[in-house]
């Protein structure tokens, strides 16, 4: 009860938390669906051509012609798998070698002066060295996610574990902790927070990757989709490849983020913002 001019009033109840998502979730959407109503004034405004800009509603019409046809499906799963299937691979070489070179001096001397050249280098200049290598099939698009996706493991993972408190190690080999329990149990999780944020920001480059890939070599895949929408002068095809990917996109870094969330249920900054 709150007491206001010697009265007993009733205390307001908190909002709904419920009505509290209800609002967050559209407050977050106001951006898209303000970009999206542009879109459709734009291209009905006849500024533009139906050519260089299709309607938004009409880009929607042939997302679901696709999506009922089952290309979209198709062309969807073949970018997922090479893009899934490359992340999968170089977050766990790139876990693995961060590891290494961090507790190694004759890994880290081998292997820091190619990550320090390769992380900055455009892997995209390796693409006809790959299709030489491999042709033109799902191996080379999955060789170059690997090889752009596991540099920012592998920095990330070496940041992580260089960072954890030394006397947490002293602490525990002086309890008499084995190098194995010493990793599993107190590197990896102190570094944890890092390696996510190195896998946050590989799964997008995957993503990437492999749709460029898919552009350049052809095939099944919603970039060689796009591409063979483009040689025939169909824009609308070409714009919902752009729709398609964004929402692809979109749902990969939320599916990350909540597994990270999952994950660091225990770390501090799962903890609530401290109001001292």
């Amino acid at each position: 009860m709150a007491r206001v001019a010697g009265i007993d009033t009733p205390a307001k109840p908190n909002a709904s938390p419920v009505l509290q998502a209800i609002g967050w979730a559209a407050a977050r959407a106001l951006p898209i669906v303000a970009l999206a109503l542009c879109w459709e004034g734009v291209a009905s405004s006849g500024a533009v051509t139906p050519f260089q800009l299709p309607r938004l509603s009409a880009v929607l019409a042939r997302i679901w012609t696709d999506a009922v046809a089952g290309e979209l499906v198709l062309n969807a799963a073949q970018t997922l798998y090479r893009a899934l299937t490359g992340f999968a691979i170089a977050a766990t070489l790139g876990i693995a070698l961060g590891m290494a070179m961090s507790r190694n001096l004759a890994v880290r001397w081998l292997f820091d002066p190619v990550v320090s050249v390769g992380f900055p280098m455009p892997k995209i200049a390796f693409l006809p060295v790959i299709v030489l290598w491999l042709g033109v099939y799902d191996l080379s698009k999955i060789a170059m996610v690997v090889l752009d996706a596991i540099f920012p493991v592998v920095t990330a993972t070496i940041a992580g574990i260089t960072s954890v408190d030394r006397h947490l190690l002293w602490s525990a080999r002086n309890m008499g902790a084995s190098e194995r329990e010493v990793v599993w149990q107190i590197v990896l999780p102190a570094a944890s927070p890092q390696i996510m944020t190195g896998l946050q920001v590989a799964l997008p480059i995957a993503l990437i990757v492999a749709i460029v890939a898919e552009m350049l070599m052809g095939g099944y895949g919603l970039g060689g989709a796009m591409v063979h929408a483009s040689r025939f002068a169909d824009s609308q095809g070409v714009f919902a490849g752009i729709v398609e990917i964004a929402v692809l996109g979109y749902v990969l870094v939320k599916v990350i983020a909540l597994v990270r969330r999952r994950l660091l249920l225990w770390h501090q900054e799962a903890l609530p913002p401290s109001t001292l």
